[in-house]
């Protein structure tokens, strides 16, 4: 029996989902399951939506480009759509078209802005510690074909292999813990736009290519993306960020 690319590609991600230093951030964790979900499944893009410790309101955690952290946001400010749907329900959300008549759809002002910015399905994925729910995986899919069952269980064991990790940093699965880190996580959000902006300007590209490249040499250097970032916003930008070359 040979093994196709996909097949290692899918071993790889498990395997970068696990394998983590003692110290690693957890939101550069949520992140990449993100963009393991982006390259594994056809969807558009991914985003991750965290519950608040009373497990009702949600904190936005990150998202795999620009558009998908538009349409978090907008889940999070309507208190509808289908990352909230599965979070709160504990339950996967299979693949739900968002091109019905006006008033069909469960999310009546999610789903015109998420079709405004061409996304045609989505689904949802549970994200948790063992026996403890946190939040939830969100696919976005711009057209046909969509994800299918077997595609959504790739999903959900990428999203368990990377709630084991969480769970194995905080080795008793303490749920109240694992939130305060990514609330902290949350909290540095703002100096990482700053410094996505700085990028932009320095370097001449958009927002999603700055971000990559943000996180590409914070990788490379084996610095946390926050202390990178905070570097880059008082105007410090590594020279081997702006020559990736060297």
């Amino acid at each position: 029996m040979s093994t196709t690319d996909r097949e290692v590609h899918i071993a790889r991600a498990l395997l970068d989902l696990t394998h983590r230093p003692m110290d690693f951030d957890p939101l550069e964790l949520l992140h990449d399951l993100t963009a393991q979900a982006v390259s594994l499944l056809p969807v558009q893009c991914a985003g991750i939506t965290v519950l608040d410790h009373d497990g009702h309101n949600a904190l936005y955690v990150t998202a795999s480009d620009e558009l998908c952290l538009a349409l978090e946001e907008d889940q999070s400010e309507l208190c509808e759509g289908p990352c909230l749907d599965s979070a709160r329900r504990q339950q996967p959300l299979p693949v739900t078209s968002l091109t019905g008549p006006p008033g069909s759809t469960r999310w009546p002002r999610f789903a015109p802005r998420a079709h405004e910015a061409g996304i045609t399905a989505v689904a949802a994925l549970t994200l948790h510690l063992p026996k403890l729910p946190m939040g939830a995986l969100n696919l976005l899919m711009a057209s046909p074909p969509y994800a299918d069952s077997r595609d959504l269980q790739l999903a959900q064991t990428l999203c368990d292999a990377a709630g084991a990790t969480l769970a194995f940093r905080q080795q008793l699965a303490d749920k109240d813990q694992v939130l305060d880190q990514l609330q902290a996580a949350l909290n540095s959000r703002l100096v990482i736009e700053q410094a996505k902006g700085v990028l932009t300007v320095r370097l001449g590209v958009g927002m999603d290519e700055a971000f990559q490249r943000l996180r590409a040499t914070a990788r490379s250097r084996r610095q946390k993306l926050t202390e990178l970032a905070t570097q880059i916003a008082r105007g410090d930008v590594p020279a081997d960020l702006l020559d990736p070359s060297r």
